[in-house]
């Protein structure tokens, strides 16, 4: 193939200003959006999406240390968490009360983890002992428990585009509890366990929300584990083990990519291709899990490409005008520290003030 570059980014990349000490900076996978908080709120909160429709600034009262915020679908309620015991919301719809309401989590000696929007008026709390489920009523600024589940917690992963919530349990943590939410109902799907490399002795939490990501591939909900070896002759490195969730059945091991190296990943979907990334080489592999044997429980995935680098691409820094390059620029680099798995199809300059999706170049 003639084409250098496989990927390339978007022309028109999410630009916001850096974090410090005075600027906090989030992001919400489910909206694509990014949010700078400046002195908690109270001196600006500016909102920035894929596009102008989904970007607003706003002024909120500091009462203290944000931990997370998210807009609901729509950006119709804005939901905030300052505490370990409950999380604030704040109409955005034209009409209503703008004054901020807050619900603690109803599980006695609770910590939330985090909360994830399922639609524009219901939220799901994550806590180290469960999920609630709530619905929002912004015009009388309270929530109603709809269905709770107890369970403990390590940690959590959300897909947006399918609504389903994976909880990691257990002292490994490596079984897996997904809950699905749709028109108000919460289901409890079929618990699965990941296979871990090694099984420490004594037990010990063993599997990292690092390693671990939900997407839609071909249509299909899959959980993709970053699995580490170290390199040896029988082992030729990491590898990507994806495994199947459906809504009804149970979970199983479908495909394994070879990754053959070793380092620090992150992952993309482009176009139902999986993509990988490599820090240390500044490269990146495609997957095609369609290509596979038939009638085979497990297959085993090579890279249908040779690695490459994504096609360079210079941001203009504050203050130049898109395309003019007249002053210097932010040339973009793949930089992912904490070797975290990233599900979300944005990938951030080496300054930390970009987020872009990424496209194929491949025709």
């Amino acid at each position: 193939m003639a084409e250098e570059h496989y990927l390339e980014l978007s022309e028109n990349p999410v630009q916001f200003e850096h974090a410090s000490s005075v600027n906090n900076v989030f992001f919400d996978e489910a909206n694509k959006q990014v949010f700078a908080v400046r002195s908690g709120g109270a001196t600006g909160v500016v909102v920035k999406g894929p596009d102008d429709k989904s970007s607003v600034a706003f002024r909120m009262d500091d009462r203290g240390e944000v931990k997370c915020i998210k807009f609901s679908i729509g950006n119709k309620i804005l939901a905030v968490q300052r505490t370990l015991k409950s999380v604030d919301f704040i109409n955005f719809i034209p009409d209503y009360p703008h004054t901020e309401f807050s619900q603690e989590c109803k599980t006695k000696n609770a910590s939330v983890l985090g909360f994830c929007w399922t639609s524009w008026n219901e939220v799901v709390f994550v806590t180290d002992q469960g999920i609630e489920f709530y619905q929002v009523f912004p015009d009388k600024r309270s929530l109603k428990l709809l269905k709770s589940q107890n369970i403990n917690v390590n940690w959590y992963q959300y897909c947006p585009e399918t609504a389903v919530i994976l909880l990691s349990t257990t002292v490994q943590g490596n079984v897996l509890q997904p809950f699905a939410f749709r028109n108000g109902a919460m289901t409890k799907m079929s618990k699965f366990e990941i296979e871990l490399p090694v099984v420490p002795k004594p037990a010990k939490l063993s599997l990292s929300e690092r390693d671990i990501a939900m997407a839609t591939i071909y249509g299909q909900l899959y959980v993709m584990y970053l699995k580490h070896h170290s390199r040896t002759v029988n082992s030729p490195g990491a590898e990507v083990v994806l495994y199947h969730l459906p809504r009804e059945g149970i979970c199983k091991k479908s495909h394994v990519l070879k990754l053959n190296t070793t380092g620090k990943f992150a992952l993309n979907i482009v176009d139902n291709l999986v993509v990988v990334h490599h820090q240390s080489s500044q490269t990146s592999l495609i997957f095609d899990i369609k290509l596979k044997e038939p009638e085979c429980a497990v297959n085993t995935h090579q890279p249908v490409l040779p690695a490459r680098s994504i096609h360079p691409y210079r941001i203009p820094l504050s203050g130049n005008p898109c395309g003019s390059f007249d002053k210097p620029a932010a040339v973009c680099s793949l930089l992912f520290p904490k070797s975290r798995l990233l599900s979300a199809v944005l990938v951030s300059d080496s300054s930390g003030r970009v987020f872009s999706p990424i496209g194929s170049r491949i025709q």
